[in-house]
């Protein structure tokens, strides 16, 4: 049997004719940028998400870029100042970071969760900490209790980094909706993704709101008036109406995901492989199913030759990519225990039965 890691193709083909009516409206609208399909889209996603704002934007990494930017714009942060952000994040969160100038400050994770460990965040803080970002990593809510507790403490702001968990609840709200602004992707690959990059910033701040989708259109309000040095970040037509079919499956998509995972966590037994651990309080919505193997490289060979597609999501940790050469020096032995040994096996919203079983023998015979 052959199990993909991810079958794109596959999960297109779920909703294949609502998309292709979707785009072939907007292409007989003549209208293909900032137009009907997009507001609508954002009104769904910010109803789905329980916020008052969606704006959307060319793709998560510029939703965090831009949250940041906006911040800069009225005041609240300035140059140079510091945001705690997770030491094992994918590196977008980073990057948003450095890129307005301002110094990610790198936080152990927990080893079981692979969230940002809550009781290490207070020893890194100091005056020129102004925010805190938060990565659902994975498709797992961070604890935010603790979190929002430490901010009201210090008078910090809460970024969510939402990229890995569309439609994830922490008690009784959704991710999008747990701090003073979120950042989501919808890359292909995400539990919500598009045809392309698209992304978008959720919020219940009106001027923050305003603000962000001012910078995304160059600046500006109105035609031609500039108000601000802004950049081009605009979710296009197509990609919101293909976003808004999926939208609409999304939970049901989910809970496909909870079932292959509920799988996964009761039958796969062996001692050379960890399973993740999720907290009670918190969804989970499985983007990856990601477990830890000392021997993690002969693993993937192993899967591989029985025909099981996996990826590795890390294998370099932040602080020790090239880019980042000024983070080389930093202690993070849990992240990097974390990025040479987890692995991703397969979970989709098109997986069967039979692939999520295969999968479990194989790995059991490891």
């Amino acid at each position: 049997m052959q199990v993909p890691f991810l079958d794109l193709k596959a999960v297109t083909a779920k909703y294949n004719d609502l998309i292709k009516n979707s785009i072939n409206k907007t292409i007989d609208s003549g209208w293909y940028v900032l137009g009907d399909t997009v507001k609508l889209f954002e009104q769904e996603f910010a109803d789905y998400c329980g916020t008052k704002h969606c704006i959307g934007v060319a793709n998560g990494l510029d939703a965090l870029i831009l949250i940041l930017r906006a911040y800069k714009e009225l005041g609240i942060i300035a140059d140079g100042d510091e945001i705690i952000v997770p030491a094992n994040t994918y590196i977008a969160s980073i990057l948003a970071i450095s890129a307005n100038n301002l110094m990610p400050i790198l936080v152990e994770p927990d080893i079981n969760s692979y969230l940002i460990d809550v009781n290490k965040i207070e020893a890194k803080l100091t005056s020129k900490t102004k925010a805190i970002m938060v990565v659902h990593l994975y498709g797992q809510i961070t604890p935010m209790s603790h979190i929002l507790k430490l901010a009201k403490k210090y008078n910090l702001k809460v970024i969510e980094d939402s990229a890995q968990s569309h439609g994830a609840y922490y008690k009784d709200k959704r991710c999008g909706n747990l701090a003073d602004a979120s950042g989501f992707s919808f890359y292909p690959t995400k539990n919500l993704g598009a045809l392309g990059d698209a992304g978008a910033v959720t919020t219940n701040n009106d001027q923050l709101a305003l603000c962000i989708r001012r910078l995304a259109n160059y600046g500006s309000e109105a035609k031609y008036q500039n108000e601000t040095q802004g950049i081009n970040s605009r979710l296009d037509e197509i990609q919101a109406g293909v976003l808004s079919v999926k939208l609409k499956f999304l939970d049901a998509d989910n809970e496909i995901r909870r079932a292959i995972a509920k799988q996964y966590c009761a039958q796969i037994i062996n001692h050379k492989v960890t399973l993740p651990r999720t907290i009670n309080e918190m969804s989970h919505v499985w983007h990856v199913f990601v477990v830890r193997a000392k021997n993690r490289d002969e693993l993937q060979k192993y899967l591989t030759k029985h025909m099981i597609g996996t990826v590795i999501h890390y294998p370099i940790p932040p602080h020790k990519q090239p880019a980042y050469a000024e983070l080389r020096h930093l202690a993070l032995p849990i992240s990097e225990q974390i990025h040479q040994e987890i692995i991703s096996l397969p979970i989709s919203q098109v997986q069967t039965l039979e692939q999520t079983q295969y999968v479990i023998d194989v790995i059991n015979q490891y």
